[in-house]
């Protein structure tokens, strides 16, 4: 969430190559039918959390961004841990915590939580030349071959040092709230600001549209799905209306703060 020190980038890249991740676990069944919003505390993956009432997950490509997070496999257990092993103080923010590893470092926060999941996506489709994030002072940092996994984790590590909410918020580009896409971020560039990461959409015949969030924070912490503070069924879900101001658990947005890739 904040700019890291010349100090701790010498620590970060010093350990990085000891640094390793598990690959992102990605089920290969998806779920767009109807459904609605039951008491199931563990969905096994983003596309499993039920909807409310009368809405229908929005179809995308299979090659997507969006598809790809909706994949994404949640833990079987709700608890947000710290990098250092550590259960976060606040359990009342996440709704499900999504199965990608936090690392034993203090460096995936916020930023590079959405950094993360925008990286491993592009990993994974083989679309290697399209990783790309630049830091604050136009810096930028690219994926370079060999394209090995633990070159990939180490890659991270770098940006995760490197780049934050300021620099990222600079890197992406304005969008209309109307205009909101899975894998879109409510992002806050500052020394801290915050981000969090659009994870999926779905729709009703009214043409009213909802969303659901993530994100990670500080001290970095497990990538989790926010609870709607204010659903009162306990929703997950995020109404898509022009209301202007975004409330969730931990932080609070404005419309005009929403950008894409």
């Amino acid at each position: 969430m904040y700019s890291k020190t010349f100090t701790g980038l010498l620590i970060c890249c010093s350990l990085g190559l000891l640094f390793c991740r598990s690959q992102v676990r990605v089920p290969v069944n998806d779920a767009t039918q109807h459904s609605t919003h039951s008491a199931n505390p563990l969905p096994s993956s983003i596309a499993a959390i039920a909807l409310p009432d009368g809405f229908t997950r929005i179809s995308y490509s299979n090659n997507s961004f969006a598809h790809w997070l909706r994949q994404l496999p949640l833990k079987n257990d709700r608890t947000v841990y710290l990098y250092d092993g550590r259960v976060k103080p606040n359990q009342e923010a996440q709704y499900a915590v999504i199965d990608i590893s936090v690392g034993t470092k203090d460096l995936q926060q916020c930023a590079d939580a959405a950094m993360r999941l925008r990286a491993e996506y592009l990993y994974a489709q083989k679309e290697v030349e399209s990783i790309r994030f630049t830091d604050n002072d136009a810096g930028v940092y690219t994926f370079q071959p060999p394209h090995t996994r633990v070159r990939f984790d180490a890659y991270l590590q770098r940006v995760f040092g490197m780049c934050g909410t300021a620099s990222l918020a600079k890197q992406m580009r304005a969008k209309n709230f109307a205009d909101m896409q899975p894998g879109d971020l409510l992002i806050r560039g500052g020394f801290p600001g915050h981000a969090v990461t659009v994870m999926d959409m779905a729709i009703n015949p009214k043409g009213e549209k909802i969303y659901l969030l993530s994100q990670s924070f500080m001290p970095a912490q497990n990538i989790h799905i926010l609870n709607n503070p204010s659903a009162n069924d306990g929703s997950p879900w995020y109404q898509l209306s022009t209301t202007g101001i975004i409330p969730t658990p931990e932080y609070r947005f404005y419309e005009h703060e929403l950008k894409g890739w």
